[in-house]
């Protein structure tokens, strides 16, 4: 029996929730300023998206372009502005100078977010070590999630990293789902999805106008067909 592929989009605001999901989307990632490659949005934003789709939002907890943490305690007072604005999912990863992950400032975060599922977004990228990484987050509350290209360049160069992070589904720190996004193109669905890869994540490619534009329907209901269309491994 083929699994269902989790197609998740970015979304900016109601609008482009609206089209997601209209187009096929099963999860929003909310961010904004993607000039900076995506920001935490206000907790008054999430709530207009939530307001008009049903779909699942992750929220991103991220203050500034680049992975370090930066100011701890007023992402943290954001976090509770969006737990209290009923945000229940989040999007979040944070490195130190040294390219390990910043302990320190996601558990923090955690302390905030209290069990609530979340995605280690492309930090894991850029990390000194991505096994290392994946292995001292293992047990962190809530981690069911990464997000990656397999390499900072995107998945036409991190493919291979890919495909050899899929095989080792159930090995201790692979116990989380890898999420494919960074660049990710449409023929490279059936390598992936021949590796048993089932979730992936698109961001200018719902946007045939570029970024100043919204989410086109038609864009996100292409990589839904393509998606229903690849079998799994």
């Amino acid at each position: 029996m083929t699994t269902r592929a989790l197609l998740e989009v970015i979304a900016l605001d109601a609008e482009d929730a609206v089209a997601a999901q209209a187009g096929g989307a099963d999860r929003l990632e909310l961010v904004t300023d993607m000039g900076a490659d995506g920001l935490t949005p206000t907790a008054g934003t999430f709530a207009e998206v939530r307001a008009a789709v049903d779909l699942p939002v992750r929220v991103m907890l991220r203050a500034a372009d680049g992975f370090a943490a930066g100011d701890v305690d007023a992402l943290v007072r954001v976090a509770y502005a969006l737990r209290a604005a009923g945000a229940e999912e989040f999007v979040l990863g944070f490195l130190g100078e040294d390219g390990r992950p910043d302990l320190e400032a996601v558990e923090r975060l955690l302390d905030v977010l209290d069990g609530c599922r979340w995605t280690f977004h492309r930090a894991v990228d850029r990390a000194a070590d991505r096994d290392a990484l994946r292995k001292q987050l293992a047990e962190q509350p809530g981690l069911d999630t990464y997000l990656t290209a397999g390499s900072a360049e995107g998945v036409d160069d991190g493919l291979p990293v890919l495909l050899a992070e899929a095989a080792r589904r159930g090995e201790p720190g692979y116990s989380q789902r890898l999420m494919a996004g960074g660049g990710l193109r449409l023929d490279h669905l059936p390598e992936l999805r021949a590796a048993g890869v089932d979730a992936f994540h698109i961001g200018g490619a719902a946007r045939p106008g570029g970024w100043s534009a919204p989410v086109a329907a038609g864009a996100v209901r292409e990589w839904r067909t393509a998606l229903d269309a690849s079998p799994d491994a």
